[in-house]
């Protein structure tokens, strides 16, 4: 629900599964020795390594989805529950009493599309928010000013995480290449730089995604601090709110934890490359 999700993995379960091809291509081939005669691929070593990193990208896909899952069906319960103000009234009441001056509430099309924008300093509602008179919309559009509070308070971890964006915005892609370049030239006997380069650029990823968390909650905080006090939710619509919202953060938590299982899967190889080597 911030305009910096498209960088981490987001919607957690479909990245691991994207990256299941070739976790599964990589476990196969060092499973079966893929090393050649010099065997780095024993089953004893090599391939328990690789078996416990799929089953803990597997885990965490699963974690994912049923996470995923949650957090829509709270926000389709909710956004089906009427309440006295839509998104867009709600944004700008909480604006307003934060004192902040500035900053537009403008409409964004699809769904869960809502999202702060730091650089132009716009709050964006998708549609099922900026109109709509909900619990859902309400919640969702007081989350996104509550990133705007965290801009106009300079909240450490918001401008940390702006700073990673683009260190990440590489690594994210060019990470993934490299480390696949790396692994090939492990396969084939080469030295393990290339690999490590690639997974540090990779790990970037992954410390976005944990940046992130306290970033997300603290805007939750922010937003349910602020329907409650502003008396524009009563206590039944309060508790609503911090469901839907407590559930769009565990997908960040989930995100996270997929990022993490992905790295770790990648760090067995090269460990494992490394171990058996030596030996």
């Amino acid at each position: 629900m911030v305009e910096c999700k498209h960088l981490i993995m987001e919607q957690t379960f479909l990245c691991i599964l994207e990256h299941l091809p070739l976790a599964e291509t990589l476990a196969n081939y060092y499973g079966n020795g893929g090393y050649g005669s010099a065997g780095y691929g024993s089953p004893g070593g090599y391939n328990a390594l690789t078996m416990l990193g799929l089953g803990l990208m597997l885990l965490a896909g699963l974690v994912g989805g049923i996470v995923q899952n949650r957090m829509m069906a709270a926000m389709k319960q909710f956004s089906a529950t009427p309440a006295p103000y839509n998104g867009a009234d709600v944004a700008r009441a909480m604006l307003r009493d934060n004192g902040i001056s500035g900053v537009q509430v403008t409409h964004t099309p699809g769904q869960l599309t809502d999202h702060y924008n730091p650089a132009n300093r716009t709050v964006n509602l998708s549609d099922m928010v900026h109109s709509t008179y909900s619990v859902a919309a309400m919640a969702v559009a007081a989350h996104e000013c509550g990133h705007a509070v965290q801009h106009a308070k300079a909240y450490p971890w918001l401008s940390l995480r702006s700073e990673l964006v683009p260190i990440v915005s590489i690594g994210s892609k060019l990470g993934q290449i490299v480390l696949v370049v790396g692994l090939i030239l492990l396969a084939m006997g080469s030295s393990t730089t290339v690999a490590w380069i690639g997974l540090a650029m990779f790990a970037t990823t992954t410390l976005f995604a944990l940046v992130t968390l306290p970033v997300e909650f603290d805007a939750s905080r922010r937003a349910l601090q602020w329907l409650e006090q502003s008396g524009v939710a009563d206590r039944a619509m309060h508790g609503q709110a911090q469901t839907a919202l407590r559930w769009a953060a565990m997908t960040y938590v989930a995100a996270a934890l997929s990022s993490i299982a992905m790295l770790v899967y990648y760090l067995f190889i090269i460990l494992s490359h490394t171990q058996n080597r030596n030996n």
